[in-house]
């Protein structure tokens, strides 16, 4: 997933003259320098100040530049309080990525691994939020985040290799994508653990949709109310907190708009741990077999 960032960072650099990149000392790891070696003069490796980078993302953008801001989204976080006070409040066109999201960086434990993101940016007023789930969906999002205006945070892993899509025209801010048809339970999900829930329904006996979501925020609330209402049951699945993320997000709408059960699959209430990374889905019940056993469950109380 970095080498296709790296890859959408270039094209927009070529397209957009104004747009400029900034990281603190993991140019390398979030494959940034790529952009660096191509557009050296548009790069900025400000060190290990998030706060400073986010200060600086600010002043260029009332400057007429589009900064983007690329970091490892655990230590992004170090940031809310300027990302909040500085960049949402002003609605600034700042754009944010946060890279080795999730349980992506797995060997390197809790410390590296943003488990709680997602909620932390949802809950910015104006922030556009997107979780793109393979190579393709990463290129077209990051054109898609420097063509709005405002505030946008963009999530990734790490080293995915997964492919959810043919083709080009795959990603449209505020849309999500119905990628198998049911009709006994939505499996809705987000970012490259979408794969997991795509190979859960195709090799289960349970009749079952499922919805990649890309952007969190804003929700497709057409798809999601659709998908309440032809299946009854949701299932959320991601590489995030129960709290706060797409699960959140989905309760949250369907409360008031279509109440059905929802059951949310991703990380408990706790930090993440040192692993392999297919360890750690395993553990927190984000594989395939794990979804199957809960849609089965899930079909016997319905």
């Amino acid at each position: 997933m970095r080498a296709f960032l790296a890859e959408g960072l270039c094209k927009i650099g070529k397209l957009f003259e104004n747009v400029v990149v900034l990281t603190g000392d993991v140019a390398k790891p979030t494959c940034t320098y790529l952009f660096q070696e191509k557009y050296p003069n548009r790069f900025f490796n400000l060190g290990i100040g998030e706060q400073d980078i986010i200060g600086v993302a600010a002043g260029l953008a009332l400057s007429g530049d589009i900064p983007i801001v690329a970091l490892f989204a655990s230590f992004l976080m170090r940031a809310w309080e300027q990302i909040r006070n500085t960049v949402s409040r002003a609605n600034l066109n700042v754009k944010l990525i946060g890279t080795h999201a999730g349980l992506t960086a797995a060997a390197d434990g809790a410390s590296h691994q943003a488990l709680e993101d997602i909620a932390l940016m949802r809950v910015l007023p104006k922030m556009t939020i997107i979780v793109p789930g393979d190579p393709q969906e990463t290129i077209e999002a990051i054109e898609a985040m420097v063509r709005i205006k405002g505030p946008t945070y963009l999530r990734i892993g790490k080293d995915e290799t997964t492919k959810l899509f043919e083709g080009e025209g795959v990603f449209k801010i505020g849309r999500a994508v119905t990628l198998k048809d049911g009709r006994d339970v939505a499996l809705i999900s987000t970012g490259t653990i979408t794969s997991e829930a795509l190979k859960a329904a195709k090799c289960s006996e349970v009749d079952a949709s499922v919805i990649h979501v890309p952007t969190i925020k804003p929700l497709d609330r057409d798809a999601i109310i659709s998908a309440a209402k032809s299946c009854g049951i949701i299932i959320c699945i991601e590489e995030h907190s129960t709290m706060g993320g797409l699960g959140g997000a989905i309760a949250e709408l369907l409360s008031s708009e279509y109440p059905v059960p929802i059951i949310r699959i991703g990380v408990q209430d706790s930090f993440g741990e040192s692993g392999s990374y297919y360890e750690l889905l395993r553990k927190f019940g984000l594989t395939a077999e794990n979804i199957r056993l809960v849609m089965k469950e899930a079909i016997k109380r319905k």
